[in-house]
């Protein structure tokens, strides 16, 4: 009798007792993610139409409804090529596709109307690698401190940033900077979905590394991305200037010629009817627009530092800064460190009188790219914002424990576990952090946490971080404890910032071989560190 009572109740049991995976109704239909403790996940959500065929090469088009989907898996990532590296570093790419424009969405509240604040995260890998699905990227922590957290995939490479003579012709004037554009349709799908996710959409914070960083401040430079998120953070951009249209248009020339169609006269239905994988393994000098945008475009009508210059930017609060040793990620960029030193003739003695604590000349480089490319570039953007809305500068120097002393400093993409709170989940520090390195990493998540939330880095308890302006230098230094600095390297980086044209002349990148195009993901071979290897 207890036995058949039993069963009769077990009849009732998987609708009322049994999790149900959650449901959230998109404009375009329902989702179904993953329960994953106190959070709900969705993933390998289309926020547009798959870009093949005749949408390649368009600016993005809204998905198709559909009734009810699973969002249970990532999507594909886009086509790219092979990265052992950025394996390494930041977990594995997985399944590669040119139907790739998907998101991922971490809660911890489903209640609509929540008005939590909405974290976008843009990955960096020099707009030719990379994913939002990648293990360091993950939203957990943000998420069950009370953020909403968005990671996206975009167009990389020739597929998501392009120009040629037969697209001139099929929309004159049009887009190259594809990518870009899908991280605007990405965002048009946060102020139009993610309040059914319990984010606010008045309250939208965009953040990146590297190409994402990049990303961010073009974002704040492009009129088509106005309105759609409120504040930036932009971790280790880097001051490589911007192609030309006619550099862009000559290296989309090579790379037809490269696939073995008619470069120059190649049609867009022949451009369009190669493979999209075989654009993963165009190689060599001229074919690759990486590490930079291209300006001139409805997307990005002037380079970045002329929007900036201008005052026509978006007016909104924004963290900026770099890493300690920055230069590691040097070959990737085209750049090799011990050459630029050798190029500056004469001038290596006053770089030298800029750089006092360079050991030797190899270390006088590491010090000399880092600032050059990165820490004034960043300053000057700060100044410059600065005028119009509160910028605030940081430098990230703390290591982890077991690399302390080892290494030379902290390298390209070695915040981004921190800032995250990904330790635990990032191949390059999974296995050797402590409870020290979880510290730091805590801390640092307070305070982009606060950001999101007020605008404002101001955790509580923690060290006061001011904004920083010309007249008023700040910078907050993310060693072991976060110490607020006052006109932090600021004698060299202003004398950095006066010469930059001449710098440019010597990086000489429209014109380097970037390895980028042989094995890709700029921030992820980066931070592979020795001491961090079995």
């Amino acid at each position: 009798m207890l036995c058949g009572m039993v069963a009769l109740v077990g009849l009732f049991l998987p609708a009322t007792a049994a999790i149900a995976d959650p449901v959230v109704r998109t404009v375009k239909g329902e989702v179904v993610g993953l329960e994953a403790g106190p959070l709900s996940v969705f993933r390998g959500i289309p926020y547009a139409a798959p870009p093949v065929g005749p949408l390649r090469w368009r600016a993005p088009r809204p998905p198709e409804a559909w009734s009810r989907r699973s969002a249970a898996a990532f999507g594909p990532a886009c086509i790219q090529p092979v990265s052992a590296a950025q394996d390494a570093a930041f977990g594995p790419i997985g399944i590669r596709s040119e139907d790739c424009l998907t998101l991922n969405v971490w809660t911890p509240t489903l209640r609509s109307g929540a008005g939590l604040p909405v974290m976008v995260w843009i990955h960096g890998g020099g707009f030719v690698s990379g994913a939002g699905s990648l293990p360091a990227y993950d939203g957990s922590t943000l998420a069950r401190q009370g953020a909403v957290v968005v990671t996206l995939n975009y167009r990389l490479g020739a597929l998501g940033f392009f120009a040629h003579p037969a697209l001139d012709e099929e929309t004159p004037a049009g887009p190259v900077n594809f990518g870009l554009l899908d991280q605007i349709a990405a965002l048009q799908w946060v102020q139009d979905n993610i309040v059914a996710f319990g984010g606010d959409p008045g309250n939208v914070t965009i953040l990146g590394e590297s190409a994402g960083a990049q990303s961010v401040l073009a974002l704040f430079a492009s009129p088509p991305a106005q309105g759609l998120f409120h504040k930036g953070i932009a971790q280790s951009p880097y001051g490589i200037p911007s192609h030309t249209p006619a550099e862009a248009r000559a290296a989309g020339v090579e790379t037809a010629g490269a696939l073995g169609i008619d470069g120059e006269n190649a049609s867009g239905d022949a451009l369009r009817g190669i493979a999209a994988e075989a654009f993963a393994s165009v190689t060599g000098r001229g074919r690759s627009l990486a590490p930079s945008l291209v300006y001139g475009d409805p997307v990005l009508p002037e380079p970045i530092l002329d929007r900036f210059e201008k005052g026509e930017s978006a007016a909104l609060p924004l963290v900026i800064g770099n890493n300690s040793n920055e230069a590691s990620v040097a070959e990737l960029f085209g750049i090799d460190p011990a050459s630029l030193v050798q190029k500056l003739g004469v001038a290596k003695i006053g770089v030298r009188l800029l750089f006092p604590e360079a050991t030797d000349d190899a270390d006088l480089a590491r010090h000399a790219v880092r600032d050059a490319v990165f820490g004034a570039f960043g300053k000057r953007i700060a100044d410059l914002h600065s005028r119009r809305a509160p910028a605030w500068r940081y430098y990230f120097s703390y290591l982890p424990e077991q690399q302390q002393g080892t290494e030379p400093g902290v390298p390209h993409g070695g915040e981004i576990a921190f800032v995250l709170g990904t330790l635990d989940r990032t191949p390059a520090y999974r296995d050797i952090h402590t409870p020290a390195d979880d510290r730091v990493a805590e801390r640092m998540t307070a305070y982009w946490l606060a950001f999101a939330r007020t605008g404002r880095p101001a955790p509580t308890g923690e060290p006061e971080w001011l904004p920083s302006t010309a007249r008023q230098s700040r910078t907050m230094e993310f060693s072991g404890e976060p110490t607020p600095r006052s006109r932090f390297h600021d004698r060299r980086l202003n004398i950095l910032i006066g010469v930059i044209r001449i710098l440019d002349s010597l990086l000489d990148h429209r014109t380097a071989a970037s390895p980028l195009a042989d094995e890709s993901g700029l921030s992820s071979s980066s931070i592979r560190m020795r001491s961090a290897a079995p």
